[in-house]
């Protein structure tokens, strides 16, 4: 059994990685033509230019997440081209004879998916988050910023006298914020202040310094205009209060991870930050339905490996009528595909229907999961 297990797992290893090669020549090549228009127009601080070196290191530093969105897919279609190859040199019809069962198989193939789950999790946990980070700073380095849309990201705190809502245009790659926007809200729900910075810092005492700020502050609120038959009362005007100082502490535990996170794509975050993240956002009532999706897919992702190779062993129990495995491993890349767009649409679904986070990202893992236990139970073992 040795023998076996030596044979398969080499030869499913090497065919994936020679999958998952292709999948990465072929985004980095993508990435690289998509850069290119940006060559010689984006300068950040000084005099730097964004060149062909910057570019090269910039698409080589998002190969780590298109491994971890390609691997399931590189397992599936590497492991149905062994599983049909063997089949179709009968040298799986040899291992059968040689005892090599329904189950043992299985159990074979799963040994190697969990490990892909392992080289999954990791990957996706720690390796592709800290390399788009880098990629990210690298052309904001040029480009000078780092943003989303074009608002920025939106974060909220509550403290003890007053609720906050803060917005963050811009992020430097020396973590520094641009076009920082701070309102306070009383617990009533009453406009308190308002604070405008054009850059801001973090401190390393549980606050930021605004630097150049404007800050407006409203003395007392206009009370609800009383009506007197079809004549509205006037309502009494707040005083309003401005200062302009060069240099204003705010204290906030919204710290520089927090900030990154809501400037970053939720699918290219760590787990962990993705957690804090969320308890974040329902400590302060603010909506995580979006941020607990993406963590449950972050959860259940890697293990859609494993239901991969139960998708491909069916395919050693096919009988070729032809020379060419050419449909089959087509068919392979088409399941790929398809698992990948259907993942990407319940997370849209959930979030637009409320659905329950883990529900959403479990769906389509459990859904091919079924269709790989009915494949092997009708090919496999009633036949």
């Amino acid at each position: 059994m040795r023998t076996v297990r030596r044979l398969i797992y080499s030869e499913v290893l090497s065919s994936i990685a020679l999958v998952a090669l292709g999948f990465l020549t072929l985004f980095f090549f993508f990435d690289l033509v998509d850069e290119l228009q940006y060559l010689g127009k984006n300068s950040g601080a000084g005099n730097n230019l964004y060149q062909i070196k910057h570019a090269l290191l910039y698409v080589t530093l998002l190969i780590p997440n298109h491994l971890y969105e390609l691997l399931p897919i590189s397992v599936l279609i590497g492991s149905i081209f062994v599983m049909a190859r063997l089949a179709q040199s009968s040298e799986y019809t040899i291992l059968r004879t040689s005892g090599l069962g329904p189950w043992r198989a299985l159990k074979l193939l799963l040994w190697l998916g969990a490990f892909f789950v392992a080289l999954s999790f990791v990957v996706g946990d720690y390796v592709s988050p800290v390399s788009e980070r880098a990629a990210q700073l690298l052309k904001a380095r040029y480009q000078g910023k780092i943003t989303l849309g074009q608002t920025g990201a939106w974060l909220r705190e509550k403290q003890v006298r007053s609720n906050f809502i803060v917005n963050v245009g811009e992020l430097s790659p020396n973590n520094e914020m641009r076009n920082v926007r701070i309102y306070e809200f009383s617990h009533a729900g009453r406009i308190v202040s308002t604070t405008e910075a054009p850059l801001a810092v973090f401190s390393a005492d549980a606050a930021w310094q605004l630097r150049n700020a404007t800050r407006t502050e409203f003395d007392g609120t206009a009370s609800a205009g009383r009506q007197a038959g079809n004549i509205e009362a006037p309502a009494p005007l707040a005083r309003v209060s401005r200062t302009a100082v060069a240099s204003l502490r705010w204290p906030t535990d919204i710290s520089t991870e927090m900030v990154a996170v809501a400037l970053l794509k939720p699918e290219r975050m760590a787990t962990v930050d993705l957690f804090n993240y969320i308890r974040h956002l329902d400590d302060n009532g603010q909506t995580s339905q979006r941020y607990e999706i993406e963590f449950w897919r972050k959860v259940f992702y890697p293990l859609s490996c494993l239901v991969m190779v139960m998708l491909a062993l069916p395919f050693a129990y096919l009988h070729f009528r032809s020379g060419g495995i050419t449909a089959y491993v087509f068919a392979g890349v088409m399941i790929g595909i398809s698992f990948f767009l259907l993942n990407n649409v319940f997370g849209y679904i959930g979030n637009l229907r409320n659905w329950q986070p883990w529900l959403a990202a479990a769906t389509p893992g459990l859904i091919y999961m079924a269709v790989s236990m009915g494949a092997f139970g009708w090919l496999v073992l009633r036949r």
